[in-house]
Formats: C-alpha cells, sequence, structure tokens
C-alpha cells in the first residue's frame, strides 16, 4: 500500500458513488451507459473471485466487496428500476468488439493459465477498454450531465493515479506488472481527450460536450 495506491482506491470509490448518486437522485439512468456498467461488473467480478479464496488483508477484502456491490447496485437501477429511462438508441457499442479481443489477448498473454489467472488477465485488458461505450454515448448525444463528467473524470484519475503506483513500486519494491502497466496506459490515454475537455468545459460551468 502507497499514497497513490490508496488514492486510487479512493478515487475510483468516488467515482462509482457520484453515479449511484446521480441516478438515484434524478430517478433517472439518462446519459450513462449501461453497457459500460455491465462491462465494469463484469470485470470485476472476474477480478475479485480470490476473495472467495484467500485474505490478504481486511481493507482489501472490504474495497472488493463494495466495488462488486455498488456496481451490481448500478446495474440493478439502469435495468430494472429506472429501465425506462435508459438510452438505448444512444448506447449501442456492440459487447462483442470488447470482449472477443479481450479473451483473445488473455489467452495469448496471460498472468499465467491458472483459471484465477486469467480471470484477472482478462479483467485487466477489458477494464482498459470498457469507457469506450460511454465515452460513444457521449460523443452520439453530443453532450453530458455535469455530474456524469464528475464521474468520468474520477474515474479516469483512479487510473492515472495507478499508474503513478505502479511508477513507486518499481522504485521501491522492484515490482514490475506488464498486464497492468500497457492496460493502464491504454485506458488512461482513452482519457486523454476527455481530461482536456472536462477542464475547458466542466470545469468553467458549462455542459460535458465531445466531438462527433
Amino acid at each position: 500500500m502507497n499514497i497513490f495506491r490508496l488514492a486510487g482506491d479512493l478515487s475510483h470509490l468516488i467515482a462509482i458513488i457520484l453515479l449511484l448518486w446521480k441516478i438515484w437522485k434524478s430517478r433517472s439512468c439518462s446519459g450513462i451507459s449501461g453497457r459500460s456498467q455491465l462491462l465494469f461488473l463484469v470485470v470485476f467480478l472476474c477480478r475479485y473471485i480470490d476473495v472467495l479464496l484467500m485474505f490478504y488483508s481486511l481493507y482489501n477484502t472490504v474495497m472488493k466487496i463494495l466495488y462488486v456491490l455498488f456496481l451490481s447496485l448500478t446495474n440493478y437501477l439502469i435495468f430494472k428500476k429506472y429501465v425506462v429511462t435508459y438510452d438505448r438508441i444512444h448506447d449501442v457499442f456492440p459487447y462483442s468488439y470488447l470482449i472477443i479481443p479481450s479473451i483473445v489477448v488473455t489467452l495469448i498473454y496471460p498472468a499465467s493459465y491458472k483459471l484465477v489467472d486469467l480471470l484477472w488477465s482478462f479483467s485487466i485488458y477489458l477494464e482498459s477498454v470498457a469507457i469506450l461505450p460511454q465515452l460513444m454515448m457521449i460523443t452520439r448525444t453530443g453532450e453530458a450531465e455535469t455530474i456524469t463528467g464528475h464521474y468520468l473524470f474520477a474515474l479516469g484519475s483512479y487510473r492515472a493515479l495507478y499508474i503513478l503506483n505502479w511508477i513507486y513500486r518499481y522504485y521501491s519494491e522492484k515490482h514490475f506488472d506488464i498486464i497492468s502497466v500497457i492496460a493502464g496506459l491504454v485506458q488512461t490515454i482513452l482519457y486523454g481527450d476527455f481530461f482536456y475537455l472536462y477542464i475547458v468545459n466542466v470545469l468553467n460551468g458549462k455542459k460535458l460536450t465531445l466531438p462527433a
């Protein structure tokens, strides 16, 4: 544990809570990609299966359980409770474009061929692109609510902070995980344009817009 990982974990948790708060307060999931949220749920169900198999620390266990519970609740609100507000017309990014390549890369370059490690590797690869349906949805609609922008900024910050965590661990522990680093860099790059637009729009009181 180090300050960068802790900050990244908290940023991730804040992102999920912001999204839940947005949906619950407005009683609507308008502007939210259910496809991205379902992919994120798959990501963390696969990654945190080890909670059932081993114990690392109380912090580790609690955070993993919270991520899965909050993402499960988010998907329940989108696909059940407030499904009438779900924008299926604009949320159309094909699951297969993200899941199939992630499976292929996992089989070619996994952490190991043990089932737990295969699931972990798949979750890392899939997480790196799981935000694409949300970004595409914003592009198709032309804009996003301010709270959605805050959610995406917090989510992108989580990945950026984890890059600092990997750098710190390399110099302090000589630990280097090439799968996490490459996938994390890909994910952070995907947020590049968003970060710029967030700063020039949302922080200046304007709605977040992405160019078509």
